[in-house]
């Protein structure tokens, strides 16, 4: 089975820039985007035969948003993770499929003076609870842009950004308790080494040329799955976004 993952930073605007172009190639059999920025009958979207499409929508108007693309034909689906704060801005979809849950989310941003921290380690908590309660039924796949550098490989410049939105000790902390809580970063899992791989670039001239980025985008497995992941890659050749798309590719 084939996943992919992108932070689109705006669907329309990305369909603009080959969102369509890169969904046809990739060829996937579920697709998750985050940021999608809009709202019921915004957008139509060709794409192609068999897909079913779930949104999750952001009460705020061009803010936030979650969707899932799939031609695999779902058990069930869930819009949020039972916080009303954070529901209400879009942030998470669960697609239950016959051997996993698929959990796609786009975690809120600490933002530049931290003034949102709390609201954010309050959510790590409360999407570390709502994931061991599924993979108590069944295991899970934790997909999306999470909004955190977990280790200091996973950024250009870590000394500098040691302590700033996305690359605070409690961010990384948080995402620590994850894994140790029974879940394995898919990418780390197959490239434990690997340096300059990152998903996110800033809009700063020539920073993404440069490739001064960082990695906050991400799929986590159950422990359970580990054996099963036969493909993680960052497709950073592709524009469109400041995000790239993110590949899992799992043999069940």
């Amino acid at each position: 089975m084939k996943l992919v993952s992108w932070n689109v930073n705006g669907l329309r605007a990305c369909c603009n820039k080959g969102f369509l172009d890169y969904f046809k190639e990739v060829d996937a059999d579920v697709f998750c985007v985050q940021e999608t920025k809009l709202q019921e009958g915004q957008i139509q979207l060709e794409l192609g035969e068999g897909y079913q499409d779930y949104w999750h929508y952001a009460v705020k108007k061009g803010y936030s948003g979650t969707a899932v693309f799939t031609r695999v034909e779902p058990l069930s689906v869930k819009y949020g993770i039972d916080m009303e704060e954070y529901d209400s801005e879009g942030r998470a979809i669960t697609v239950e499929f016959e051997g996993f849950y698929l959990v796609n989310v786009y975690s809120p941003n600490a933002q530049r003076d931290l003034a949102r921290l709390p609201f954010r380690l309050a959510w790590e908590d409360r999407l570390r609870e709502y994931l061991l309660e599924l993979d108590e039924a069944k295991p899970v796949i934790l997909c999306g842009d999470l909004n955190v550098a977990f280790c200091s490989i996973d950024l250009r410049n870590p000394k500098s950004n040691k302590g700033n939105s996305g690359f605070t000790d409690e961010e990384r902390g948080k995402m620590a308790e994850l894994l140790d809580s029974g879940f394995v970063d898919s990418f780390r899992h197959l490239h434990p080494d690997k340096e300059g791989a990152y998903t996110w670039w800033s809009y700063m001239n020539k920073v993404r040329e440069r490739n001064i980025g960082w990695r906050i985008d991400y799929f986590i497995v159950s422990n359970q799955l580990a054996s099963s992941i036969k493909k993680a890659e960052i497709d950073a050749h592709i524009m469109g976004s400041d995000h790239c798309p993110i590949l899992l590719e799992l043999e069940l």
